[in-house]
């Protein structure tokens, strides 16, 4: 049997903050893959390693877990005032889909480094020495990102003493304004869709909890650790060992999704992993992090956990960041009350890794709350760039 020569695709792997993920100029895609559907989405399944039914991803680039199951495609945009484009997919490992159904925080931070470095941000824009505007229409969500990225004899700066926790090495920090984070994309709705700070969520099965859904950086539903059972200190291996724990959580999330208007039913969940989050909150509380650092209670306004693709986080993916930091400024949410009430413009939360800051800029207009902005910073690095390579079969037509 005759077989087709592999693809080769200009491509760059990137880390943004505490997520990692391959990186396509639209244009470089091939023809059949530059517009969405399914031909797009088995090229990005290919390019990952995905469907694996053993979990590892071993034949693609990624890393067998929802940090580093990604893909970006950026273009130049024709949208006024905005530089780039940016579209990201999250690959699931196991099952053969795509997920576009929201943004990844974390590789934000990377989009206007790898747009600078790629052409796709005017020459006239960027300083021989200083700091680059690159303003992004996020396409998932259909918000405006503006990423200040720092340039370097007309170079972008990569490294740095900028430290985040839930990555080894330090970087040069990038920060990220995320605007008018509320509302999400198609899905639409108020930043509550329910109209409520807090919700009585039923879910069968399994008991009512008090529960935050907002729309804000990314849909999610925020929980009390303590209604579930837990401190709010976890580690992964405390959860993702425990498949129980694990079906619960995917219960009590389809079942936000449904109260929040995101799905109708709740078989459409398995094929919208990564939207909504599901988080549970704490006040603050001593706790060691995953490399061992000690984190103290003083050092915190209180602890967070959040899921991604059926998994506790390693760390806090960044789009959440945004709905924590959007919570914590409006009095009376969940995450608000954990971290001691009142109007706050920033908060510092405990994640599995240490520690981050956010901050959000929320005010009450005619009855309803509206967040301008959040701000947070992040680093980014090139890994390797080149091409990848896929086996030609992959866009064959079937």
């Amino acid at each position: 049997m005759t077989h087709r020569p592999q693809i080769r695709i200009p491509a760059t792997y990137l880390r943004g903050g505490t997520s990692k993920g391959v990186f396509f100029r639209l244009q470089d895609l091939p023809a059949v893959a530059q517009a969405p559907g399914p031909a797009r989405d088995a090229l990005l399944l290919r390019v990952i390693g995905s469907p694996d039914p053993y979990g590892k991803q071993i034949d693609g680039m990624g890393g067998a877990t929802s940090s580093t199951s990604k893909t970006v495609i950026v273009s130049k945009s024709a949208r006024p005032g905005h530089d780039v484009d940016y579209l990201f997919g999250q690959v699931s490992i196991e099952k053969p889909f795509v997920d576009w159904s929201g943004n990844c925080g974390n590789l934000s931070a990377a989009v206007g480094p790898f747009a600078i470095a790629n052409g796709l941000v005017d020459a006239a824009k960027i300083p021989r020495d200083g700091t680059c505007t690159v303003r992004i229409w996020q396409a998932n969500i259909g918000k405006t990102i503006v990423a200040h990225v720092p340039i370097v004899s007309g170079e972008v700066q990569e490294t740095g003493d900028f430290e985040l926790d839930g990555v080894t090495f330090p970087a040069a920090e990038i920060q990220l304004e995320f605007l008018d984070p509320a509302d999400e994309g198609e899905d639409g709705g108020a930043m509550f869709p329910t109209g409520n700070l807090v919700d009585e969520l039923q879910v069968p099965g399994v008991g009512t909890f008090a529960a935050t859904l907002i729309n804000a950086g990314i849909p999610t539903i925020f929980l009390n650790a303590a209604d579930i059972g837990y401190t709010g200190t976890e580690l992964q291996d405390a959860i993702n060992g425990d498949a129980q724990a694990l079906a619960r959580f995917e219960t009590i999330r389809t079942h936000g999704a449904l109260k929040m208007g995101l799905i109708k039913d709740p078989a459409e969940a398995a094929s919208r992993q990564h939207t909504p989050k599901i988080a549970f909150v704490a006040p603050p509380a001593d706790y060691v992090s995953s490399s061992g650092r000690k984190v103290a209670a003083g050092d915190v306004d209180l602890n967070v956990r959040a899921l991604s693709m059926g998994k506790l986080h390693h760390a806090m993916m960044g789009t959440a960041a945004v709905a924590i930091g959007t919570a914590a400024a409006i009095p009376g949410t969940l995450v608000n009350l954990a971290a001691g009430g009142g109007e706050r413009e920033a908060v510092r939360f405990g994640h599995p890794s240490g520690t981050l800051r956010v901050g959000a800029q929320a005010r009450l207009v005619d009855g309803a709350w509206t967040v301008t902005k959040a701000i947070m910073s992040r680093s980014a690095r090139v890994l390797m760039e080149g091409a990848v390579r896929v086996p030609g079969e992959t866009l064959a037509p079937r």
